[in-house]
């Protein structure tokens, strides 16, 4: 086990922000061993792992077909609307028979607005039955946020809006940390910034098997990058240059060897402890064998190797040294302008396939009730059609699951189906009644983050009346 240096994690910061750490090829800063700095007063003591998976649909995931109306009424006035006909379906919408197998029951005493009834796409089977076995729950209509808002007050402009809506960098970047595109510290970085010292491996506290990410760079700690098979190596290093492994021995020593200079020093420091990580986490993750399946019987899954990866980096915790964990994963595509039914489809597909396999390795792990995964995306989109897609929209409907979960029902306010009603702002964009301050804030609680630390990882929440909004069990 390689143990950093405390007082060396702002520079790695520094260099991080600066993208010196990207420009090597290594995945961040060896930062490790930061006890004693206080950042997790409000996680609990002991062995327990917990664990936050955010699978960040990019591009936009049109939530009105993952959340179809089936009740005979509400999808009447659902097909009207996306070019269907009667009970037939069209346009943007599938025949209700189709439905009937991806319906979700209300539990008892619930009920949505307008009776509303709700099934997943079809293409969603595995998570329809993780929802009956109540180990699902769809969030209904959360976007950003700075405070809650009426119809009215966004026609008058009389409460601020988020900045920049419907524009696919900025908001994902505010779904991943609160401002528009150029953020620097996301929302999963600074729960990392609480737990972090909770690890005796700071290092691997935020880590991504998607590539550099807003959402999992805090003050402090920093997002340790991963690939579908594991550790990424400094190729030159590694591998040797041009064939040659004497080159790739003195790239090695050029990349390591001591220097003055206070800046260099510290690539130095980077690029020698980026080389020992990925031998570190790859020693780790060898003995993992998970006998869970990530492969479909036909075709590929870019989220489910995502997952995968994560499920082993999870499998390896106790040899990686680590308690309290966030991670993100994605998939693209979702900004189906055109050709929805085809290419949502398929979406949906390879969303149910991997989720479920991944909460399946996390029962296999032991650790169903220790590890939540939730979706994120860009915005939701309109209600009307646009063309043979939809358009950018705002408000969205998500799914969390895990064993903490309080699945089998709906949180939130379902939105009515019409194009014209208080609840959104045209055309079907809805108008959200959650923040993404609340579904944070509800995750944070979970995961350990203190009420006196909310605001930390949530800056907005004290404007809303429900800070938690009870999609997840109480911490144990």
């Amino acid at each position: 086990m390689f143990i950093g240096k405390a007082n060396e994690l702002s520079r790695r910061a520094f260099l991080q922000r600066s993208g010196q750490v990207a420009a090597m090829g290594a995945a961040s800063s060896y930062a490790l061993g930061l006890a004693g700095l206080g950042e997790a007063a409000a996680f609990s003591a002991g062995n327990d792992y917990k664990a936050l998976v955010c699978v960040f649909l990019y591009g936009g995931n049109d939530h009105n077909s993952m959340l179809i109306p089936f009740d005979a009424a509400n999808y009447a006035r659902y097909a009207a609307i996306r070019g269907g006909t009667a009970e037939l379906g069209g346009g943007l919408t599938p025949p209700r028979a189709d439905l009937a197998a991806t319906a979700l029951a209300l539990p008892q005493g619930q009920v949505l607005t307008n009776d509303l009834t709700y099934a997943l796409a079809p293409a969603m089977p595995r998570l329809k039955a993780l929802y009956d076995a109540r180990l699902m729950a769809p969030v209904l209509n959360a976007g950003p946020l700075l405070a809650p808002m009426t119809r009215q007050q966004y026609d008058s402009q009389s409460v601020p809006r988020p900045p920049k809506l419907f524009s696919h960098n900025d908001q994902q970047s505010t779904w991943q940390a609160y401002s528009p595109e150029g953020a620097t510290v996301g929302i999963g970085g600074r729960m990392g910034d609480l737990c972090m010292s909770t690890n005796s491996n700071a290092l691997f506290t935020c880590m991504s098997a998607t590539g550099n990410t807003v959402f999992l760079s805090g003050q402090r700690a920093l997002s340790y990058q991963i690939s579908s098979s594991g550790a990424i190596a400094v190729n030159g290093v590694k591998n040797g240059v041009n064939g040659s492994r004497a080159a790739g021995d003195a790239l090695r020593t050029l990349l390591t060897q001591t220097n003055p200079h206070v800046l260099a020093a510290d690539h130095v420091a980077v690029a020698k402890r980026s080389i020992e990580a990925e031998a570190f986490v790859t020693a780790a993750l060898q003995p993992v064998n998970l006998a869970t399946s990530f492969t479909p019987a036909s075709g590929s899954n870019g989220l489910a190797s995502q997952l995968r990866v994560v499920a082993r980096v999870i499998a390896a915790r106790q040899a990686l040294g680590v308690r309290r964990q966030v991670f993100m994963v994605s998939i693209g595509g979702f900004d189906t302008h055109d050709a929805q039914v085809v290419n949502h489809t398929r979406l949906m597909g390879q969303l149910d396939f991997a989720l479920d396999a991944f909460y399946r390795a996390t029962v296999e792990m032991g650790v169903a009730d220790k590890v939540t995964t939730f979706t994120a995306s860009d915005f939701g989109r309109t209600l009307a059609q646009n063309g043979d897609g939809s358009d950018h929209g705002w408000g969205a409907h998500h799914l969390v699951l895990g064993g903490a979960v309080n699945g089998g029902r709906f949180f939130g306010t379902a939105p009515a189906i019409a194009l014209n009603t208080p609840d959104q702002v045209g055309s079907g964009r809805l108008l959200p009644t959650i923040s993404v301050d609340q579904h944070m804030a509800t995750l944070g609680k979970w995961f350990g983050v203190a009420a006196s630390e909310m605001a930390m990882i949530a800056p907005n929440i004290g404007r809303f009346a429900t800070p938690d909004l009870g999609f997840l069990k109480p911490p144990a």
